[in-house]
């Protein structure tokens, strides 16, 4: 069993466990601040779909949690950085305004 970042490096006879734990953290600490936030999200969806799908992982119970985090990632490179992520500082942050009396009739 893997705890914390013991988990993280993997053993030295398994260097694909290192390159998929290696991006997943470093795609973590990007979405996090707010940095490349479409293209890190979804390297980080394709690195967790990965490590579900490869019979390298470690822990093969545990597929369902790296499918979830996956469409977590995929969530968030499609709606994008926050207002206090690096991304709005430096391209400015862009707003998704819904309109809510579209297709709607008019009332009388």
């Amino acid at each position: 069993m893997y705890f914390a970042i013991g988990g993280l490096f993997g053993t030295p006879s398994e260097p694909i466990t290192l390159a998929q734990n290696s991006i997943a953290a470093v795609g973590a600490i990007f979405l996090l601040a707010g940095l490349w936030t479409p293209v890190m999200g979804t390297l980080t969806a394709l690195d967790e779909v990965w490590i579900a799908l490869s019979l390298h992982s470690p822990g093969r119970q545990d597929t369902w949690i790296h499918i979830f985090l996956a469409i977590l990632a995929v969530s968030v490179a499609m709606l994008g950085p926050g207002a206090w992520s690096i991304d709005a500082r430096l391209f400015g942050r862009k707003r998704f305004d819904i309109d809510r009396t579209r297709g709607m009739r008019p009332s009388l």
